[in-house]
């Protein structure tokens, strides 16, 4: 009896001990935000916090989303599995209606961290769907309303200090730098500027100290036009990202204050290129090149990485931290059950969801190899319900191909893009009017494909798919994209046989 007795508490002890090894884990992901940065170059804009976390971390230069629109990248990020095959192919609010088939419960981020002895934790933005597959134990409030995104550390005090024999998995989401329904009114041209969630000029919001942009200082990406109207909408969002930034740092502040930063694994990203048209709802590299940035306990700092990493990786990764993955299958140790579905619900089944399409970059912390990290898949189907255009993309070192699958359409515009000040002040000038490195008329009707050495041209500009020169590299980037497609379960494999 004595001996059961001991090793009982043996066994408990032993759980306990593998509880506490496992560290904390912070997903900060950002709305719309371009690796735009001190520590990635940028002269001007102000982001302390990012820069100091570059320096505790590895810093990644060639970071990938997966798709540059909300929902579909965050399905992305939350399950590990590419949208055209999870089922969130756009948005999930209001009449978009897209959600996420419910058999991916069973390997989702926040269903398989529970699972695992977390506590799991969701703050701001998730804008996915159903509850069964993205369930979270604790959702808390934004104090301070939205866009005082510093404001709300506040309310994650309490989970930093609660005394628990579980570690903590907080997925904290902004709503910045993502345009918002104000304009500056103030701005002297015909076409205002968006806030992109600031404050009105002269405001700010209580607690948190505005930095503002002179936008006759602000240098402007090679995609877009070099206009006033562009440039106002620039220094605005970068006052959108400085103002996130402060939230990183109050974050950092509150887990060392906790005694809990030492443990804790940070993660920053966000959910793809920022809000411009050419960037945000595209393949190019503005709408999908994110910042990526992991501070890990135990991992060398200062480190910066160009392997190629997508969203899709990010699941995995984070399984990988917890102890909770089968590295061989690149799945989860144990698969959860899948919800059981009413009459008339879509389970996705048919999907048979046993392994992740991304793996894991832990290896790859505190040490610059990028060995056999060349490549990244990207997928987009929709944005709003409105807006069908699939494209896909395979991006690699030198070349990239895209296949626009609905190109005899017209490029659809996401809402608030279409009536951008950057975008109108070019389009009522004409069809032929300049657009950053394209026309207005080019950008709003695309090729079948394009194919680009991004390498050389890295403002994606000269399209080589007619040079002869390039007909092998095109043949063989098609045959490389469909083995992805098939790999990852892609409908629109279909296409190549028809239309």
């Amino acid at each position: 009896m004595k001996s059961t007795i001991l090793a009982l508490i043996v066994s408990l002890c032993g759980l306990a001990s593998l509880s506490a090894s496992k560290p904390n884990i912070v997903l900060f992901i950002t709305d719309d935000q371009s690796p735009i940065a001190g520590c990635y170059g940028s002269p001007l804009i102000q982001t302390p916090h990012l820069d100091q976390l570059a320096k505790e971390g590895t810093m990644f230069t060639r970071a990938y989303a997966t798709t540059a629109s909300c929902s579909a990248s965050r399905s992305v990020i939350l399950t590990g599995i590419q949208n055209h095959a999870n089922g969130q192919f756009g948005h999930t609010h209001d009449y978009h209606k897209f959600e996420t088939f419910k058999s991916c419960a069973a390997l989702s981020l926040p269903n398989q961290l529970r699972a695992n002895g977390y506590r799991t934790v969701q703050m701001g933005k998730l804008h996915v769907a159903p509850e069964a597959v993205y369930q979270f134990d604790q959702y808390l409030a934004e104090k301070g309303g939205g866009h005082n995104t510093p404001a709300w550390i506040e309310n994650c005090k309490p989970l930093f200090n609660e005394k628990s024999d579980k570690p903590f998995f907080l997925y904290l989401a902004t709503h910045d730098p993502h345009r918002s329904g104000g304009i500056d009114n103030s701005a002297p041209e015909k076409l205002k500027p968006n806030l992109f969630g600031n404050p009105p000029v002269g405001k700010e919001y209580p607690g948190t100290k505005e930095v503002v942009y002179d936008p006759a200082k602000v240098p402007v990406p090679s995609y877009l036009p070099d206009t006033m109207e562009c440039r106002r909408e620039i220094a605005q969002y970068y006052q959108s990202c400085t103002r996130t930034d402060k939230a990183l740092g109050r974050l950092v502040a509150a887990l060392k204050e906790a005694g809990q930063y030492e443990n804790t694994v940070i993660i920053f990203t966000a959910d793809h290129g920022m809000a411009f048209p050419g960037a945000k709802t595209t393949v190019y590299e503005a709408g999908l090149r994110v910042p990526f940035i992991v501070k890990m306990p135990g991992k060398k700092g200062n480190i910066v990485n160009d392997a190629m990493l997508s969203h899709v990786d990010i699941t995995p990764s984070i399984l990988d931290i917890a102890g909770a993955l089968n590295e061989e299958k690149t799945a989860p140790a144990k698969l959860l059950p899948i919800p059981k579905v009413g009459h008339g619900e879509n389970s996705g089944a048919k999907f048979k969801f046993r392994h992740y399409h991304g793996r894991s970059w832990i290896p790859l912390l505190g040490n610059s190899n990028r060995t056999g990290w060349d490549e990244v898949f990207a997928s987009h189907t929709f944005h709003e319900i409105q807006m069908y255009y699939p494209m896909r993309a395979i991006i690699g070192r030198n070349y990239k191909l895209i296949w626009n699958i609905a190109s005899p359409l017209p490029y659809p515009f996401a809402s608030d893009l279409w009536v951008a000040s950057t975008w109108q002040a070019q389009f009522q000038k004409g069809k032929e009017a300049n657009y950053g490195n394209r026309s207005v008329q080019s950008y709003i009707q695309r090729p079948k494909f394009e194919l680009y050495n991004i390498s050389q041209d890295p403002a994606e500009s000269k399209n080589l798919t007619k040079d002869p020169a390039m007909a092998n590299k095109l043949e063989e980037r098609k045959q490389r994209m469909k083995k992805l497609q098939k790999e990852t379960q892609d409908p629109w494999i279909l296409k190549w046989r028809y239309e």
